[in-house]
């Protein structure tokens, strides 16, 4: 059986985009879910890392500059390990890169990191709405960060007009090409487009309580600070095997605004032995093989999360994924789309990535 990865999701932007504030957001709202979070300090004082600290009792934080050119892979690895070992039961971690940093770099760092216990879980990109404009000219390089991203936040939403937020977005959308674009305010996303919330409301240790502190017992917050992200969950359970070609070719050619996709898939004859964890987050893409659980129904069960998709459109593609009797059982070449994804030993960053 596989091991549970912990997601590890990059948080950048330029300065005063809104990432210390929409990760303080995450913190409040993520209920039942552990966070792990690297803060990258630039400067002589850690204000970033005290303000995440006020939020939870673990914070990480790498100084020494940008992350990018101060720290390489080994010695993130060194921080992931201490925040991955299994006493800290941690579901999720994030890394608050420095306004100034390489978010390309970051990205490199994690996917060539050694940790057996992680995954990449995508790069979000914050971007200041009423600022844009004026970044683009101060920070060229905004042009090549855009391309990168997952996950796009346009922040500070409530402080332009319809028409410049529209302008905004045309920009951001034909720069970010696939990536997911929403809209924040008060750095508020959802924080199930990022992560699970795994753990019951009500048996929360540790973060709960905090949390308590913030909201009152009662969950009041800010009249201010409510999600104007707005996204569709669609899941998907198949009895009959899904045909490798065919579900490569939709995620290949998934749409825009799916984000994540996550779930157990059964290909039946093309692999009898085992079931394929799959993982996606963005351009990423990784299916994990494990033997099938004995006694456990032999079925697909996938989620997919996302922001303005078609989610009839979603289960129709899906379902025209599934194999339709004997004369559809794929051939002996069928799970090679597949398995280009499945992690090697010795991986290099760029493999990590899918080209759709």
């Amino acid at each position: 059986m596989t091991t549970q990865q912990i997601p590890v999701v990059v948080l950048a932007g330029f300065l005063g985009a809104g990432k210390t504030t929409l990760l303080n957001n995450l913190l409040r709202g993520a209920r039942g879910t552990r966070i792990g979070v690297m803060v990258n300090d630039f400067g002589d004082i850690g204000i970033d890392a005290m303000s995440v600290a006020g939020q939870v009792g673990s914070t990480v934080s790498l100084g020494n500059g940008c992350l990018c050119c101060a720290v390489d892979a080994s010695e993130l690895d060194e921080y992931l390990e201490v925040l991955t070992r299994p006493d800290s039961r941690l579901d999720v971690i994030v890394i608050e890169a420095s306004g100034l940093a390489e978010p390309q770099e970051l990205v490199r760092m994690v996917l060539a990191s050694e940790n057996p216990r992680i995954v990449y879980g995508g790069l979000v990109q914050v971007v200041d709405a009423a600022e844009f404009s004026a970044t683009r000219q101060r920070h060229p390089e905004t042009d090549r960060h855009l391309p990168i991203a997952d996950l796009v936040v346009v922040n500070k939403a409530d402080r332009v007009s319809e028409a410049e937020l529209l302008a905004v977005h045309e920009t951001v959308g034909a720069l970010a090409g696939k990536a997911v674009v929403v809209d924040a305010t008060y750095g508020r996303i959802d924080p199930e487009l990022l992560f699970d919330r795994v753990v019951p409301e009500g048996e929360i240790e540790g973060q709960m309580s905090i949390e308590d502190i913030l909201y009152g017992e009662d969950g009041e917050d800010d009249p201010r600070a409510h999600v104007h992200t707005s996204y569709e969950t669609v899941s998907l359970t198949a009895a009959r095997p899904l045909h490798p070609r065919r579900l490569m070719a939709f995620l290949d050619s998934r749409p825009e605004g799916l984000y994540r996709i996550k779930g157990f898939v059964d290909f039946g004859v093309a692999d009898p032995d085992n079931r394929y964890t799959v993982h996606a987050v963005g351009r990423f893409l990784r299916f994990y093989p494990e033997r099938w659980p004995e006694g456990e129904e032999r079925l697909t069960q996938l989620v997919l999360i996302g922001s303005g998709v078609d989610a009839a459109a979603l289960r129709k593609e899906l379902a025209a994924c599934e194999q339709s009797g004997p004369q559809d059982t794929p051939d002996d070449h069928s799970m090679w789309g597949v398995l280009r994804y499945v992690p090697q030993t010795e991986e290099e960053p760029e493999q990590a990535d899918v080209s759709a």
